[in-house]
């Protein structure tokens, strides 16, 4: 039956494309962790501990639950709140521009 043989190659093939795909997608959250720290490392810099004081917090908090998650191998959810913190350390940081500058934080 020389269909079967055929069929086995490319059931082979896209298993292994499946599995290489799955792959990539079950990787740790390696950078985005290490974007979220940067972020709230420069947010604390720019002096967004004392004038954006809850968007730091947000963020420390993401990135502590990013954490866990990532210890738990959770990590999707893991890349998710690093992203998050990420974000509200930006947002920490331009509260903190807005404050040194003397403007209102951008909505």
């Amino acid at each position: 039956m020389p269909g079967g043989r055929l069929r086995a190659p490319a059931y082979c093939v896209a298993v292994a494309y499946a599995l290489a795909l799955t792959g990539c997608v079950t990787q740790p959250p390696v950078q985005e962790m290490s974007d979220a720290r940067q972020a709230i490392g420069v947010a604390k810099d720019a002096g967004a501990d004392e004038t954006a004081i809850a968007e730091l917090r947000a963020a420390e908090d993401y990135l502590s639950s990013a954490e866990r998650k990532l210890s738990e191998k959770s990590y999707s959810q893991a890349r998710r709140d690093a992203l998050m913190a990420k974000e509200k350390a930006l947002e920490a940081l331009a509260n903190a521009e807005a404050a040194a500058e003397g403007q209102n934080p951008p909505q």
